[in-house]
């Protein structure tokens, strides 16, 4: 029988369907709360009371946690849903837009600086209003809407105040579309689920933990092509992709290696958590 392991340092509500799913597919399944573990990476050995099993779910918050976390694991042999080098990439805004490009995927206009006259140089160059983000971040915290110069001014000096991380200024333009965006699920080889995610009354950002409205939208030929090749770029077993509708067409402007479902499953009707068990039985017998 598959053993199937679930890491996380927050339950969720998509940590119990994923536990739910592997009983309702007859596997063994363990939800291990990552904070009372400890891996020897001098010997290359996971503590055996904690990671015992055939493949890893990693479903940790924390990106840092998360990352490092799958390096560990992956180092002792076990396979990760999803993959270090897929953590990296989708964890830092930065490397997914060079690796969607390096794909031929379409993204918003993105510049990058590194001091207050580069970031406002760059935003003069991206044109007002224009969106300002951490390359480490989710949930839309500290992504900012840029609307002119002076504006620009008080928050990239709240920056220059904060860690390193967020002096990296990532500009990016902002895209005209209606009062939401989408995002795909891919798992596996198949885009299995989307959803509309619209803003409410009042904010400009749709990400559902700001209260942004999950609708069953129906995918079409550009939406399947576009989120499967994108998690293909970066080597991804389920991956959420996030799409704006533009003049030009969708641009894929994130990806979430560990992403959330809770509002898109009921929305959709499709069990998102049964299809990422169900892919990991089929890596775990390979």
């Amino acid at each position: 029988m598959v053993k199937v392991v679930i890491t996380y340092d927050r339950i969720r509500a998509e940590e119990k369907a994923l536990q739910r799913a592997c009983e309702e597919l007859g596997v063994e399944a363990s939800l291990v709360d990552i904070k009372d573990a400890f891996i020897d990476i001098t010997k290359g050995e996971v503590n055996p009371e904690v990671l015992k099993g055939d493949v890893v779910i990693q479903r940790c918050v924390g990106h840092y946690r998360s990352l490092y976390l799958t390096a560990m694991i992956e180092s002792t042999g076990l396979l990760v849903i999803n993959p270090f080098q897929t953590t990296l990439i989708c964890g830092d805004k930065l490397l997914t837009t060079l690796t969607l490009r390096r794909a031929g995927i379409p993204t918003p206009k993105t510049l990058i600086a590194f001091t207050r006259e580069g970031a406002l140089r760059a935003l003069e160059e991206v044109g007002y209003p224009a969106i300002l983000k951490p390359v480490v971040g989710s949930w839309g915290r500290l992504v900012s809407l840029i609307k002119d110069v002076e504006t620009a001014k008080v928050v990239i000096e709240h920056r220059e105040l904060m860690y390193p991380l967020y002096q990296v200024f990532y500009v990016q333009e902002f895209v005209k579309k209606p009062d939401r965006d989408i995002r795909c699920f891919v798992v596996g080889d198949e885009a299995i689920a989307a959803i509309y995610r619209y803003a409410v009354p009042g904010e400009w950002r749709s990400n559902t933990a700001l209260g942004g409205k999950a609708v069953k939208m129906e995918i079409s030929d550009e939406l399947r092509e576009l989120s499967i090749k994108a998690a293909k770029a970066v080597g991804a077993y389920a991956v959420g992709v996030d799409c704006l509708e533009s003049e030009r067409g969708l641009l894929v402007h994130e990806l979430n290696s560990v992403t959330e479902f809770r509002n898109a499953a009921p929305a959709t009707g499709v069990d998102i958590a049964k299809k990422i068990v169900e892919c990991a039985i089929s890596l775990a017998k390979k």
